[in-house]
């Protein structure tokens, strides 16, 4: 099985489409149409890799965790997307997504942020480029990463607070959502992950693909065998695993999406539509949207995205929750091991590891460590009674 393009329609098997307002509807096409334009033209492909080689600092290396892995008695390789500028595997796609807003003419980018991670890139690349940024941020969710608020406030962005629902990552996409519908002639919406309306999930996942191939070739030179046994990446909406997934899904390497037991969209298995795509969704009898809960603010959402969605239905792909209390472990666990803090995300990861070592004992393991714990020390003070 391959990481294709999807139908004409945007549909991964039975999930994904476009289902926005009708004032949506064409910019989602000319979007669709720039993309498909840009991605076939060398120059933009071209200009997009020097960026990502000079400003983002890729390749990212592959690391071998020898003392976590004799911790956890298997082989353990991260692909070190926490090295990369701005601290995580985001600006790969927030990079690609600037670059072609720049192209269509748009002098503005919104976009939403949970962790603040996507945010950070968001107001890095608008910098870069001298375009104007707004992010739409929860409330709850600027309160507990108020470190990434001053550094997108610092690169030049508004940071705006998404006071409605949960007041977390789903809320603040429905407001740049919403602000998108208003302002479509100059601005455009820099989604922050493989979820949304067609062509979202499949563009974010081409922006990221450049994780998965770097890490093909990486384990080619490193493993006897030139594929690791598993890899494994956090799913909130799932862009950081479908760039790693998209490197590895035509292999025999068994792909594991690690989700928040809070917010695990695959684990309730039930099909519904949320910010413009279907997929699985936490949701109640009734068909009410229920609110994610996670220790991560960048996993604390109520779906996923909808390739991500085929992949789990395929059985290409496996989804396994983890709770707060195991990440909460394995952050200190990685930290004290290998000297490398994981972002509250990238620790579901190892969460999955530790609970499955019976199952994974002897086994070469890729991590995509995508992104660092900087901007989550000062929570896991408060956590961790420090």
């Amino acid at each position: 099985m391959t990481m294709a393009e999807p139908t004409e329609s945007g549909r991964f098997g039975d999930f994904g489409g476009m289902y926005v307002p009708e004032t949506l509807v064409p910019a989602c096409q000319e979007l669709d149409r720039a993309f498909r334009d840009a991605w076939g033209d060398p120059a933009f492909r071209n200009e997009l890799d020097h960026l990502l080689r000079t400003y983002a600092g890729r390749p990212s290396p592959l690391t071998e965790c020898h003392r976590l892995g004799e911790e956890l008695g298997c082989r353990i390789l991260f692909k070190r997307e926490d090295l990369n500028h701005t601290g995580s595997h985001k600006i790969n796609n927030v990079l690609g997504q600037a670059l072609l807003a720049k192209r269509m003419g748009k002098t503005r980018i919104v976009a939403e942020t949970g962790a603040g991670q996507h945010g950070v890139a968001s107001a890095t690349a608008a910098a870069l480029f001298g375009m104007e940024c707004v992010v739409y941020m929860g409330t709850v969710d600027i309160e507990r990463q108020k470190l990434n608020v001053f550094r997108m406030q610092l690169l030049g962005a508004e940071v705006r607070a998404a006071e409605t629902g949960s007041q977390t990552l789903k809320d603040a996409v429905n407001e740049a959502m919403r602000y998108w519908v208003s302002a479509v002639e100059d601005t455009h919406y820099c989604l922050g992950s493989v979820m949304g309306p067609h062509p979202y999930p499949w563009m974010v996942r081409e922006f990221h693909r450049v994780i998965g191939d770097e890490s093909r070739k990486q384990c080619a030179e490193l493993l006897d065998g030139g594929v690791p046994d598993y890899v494994v990446a956090c799913v909130g909406g799932g862009s950081n695993a479908a760039g790693i997934f998209a490197g590895f899904a035509d292999t025999e390497a068994q792909l594991i999406g690690a989700e928040p037991a809070g917010g695990a969209a695959v684990g309730r298995a039930v099909p519904g539509i949320v910010h413009g795509s279907k997929s699985y969704l936490m949701q109640d009898e009734w068909g009410q949207v229920l609110e994610a809960e996670s220790i991560s603010a960048g996993l604390d959402y109520p779906g996923i995205g909808p390739e991500h969605a085929h992949l789990a239905a395929s059985g290409r792909a496996r989804y396994e929750p983890v709770t707060d209390a195991e990440v909460v472990e394995a952050f200190q666990l990685c930290s004290r091991t290998e000297g490398i803090i994981p972002a509250l995300e990238s620790a579901h990861a190892l969460a999955w590891i530790a609970k499955m070592r019976d199952e994974v004992a002897g086994t070469t393991i890729l991590v995509n460590m995508s992104g660092r714990g900087d901007k989550d020390v000062n929570q896991m003070m408060d956590v961790l009674g420090s």
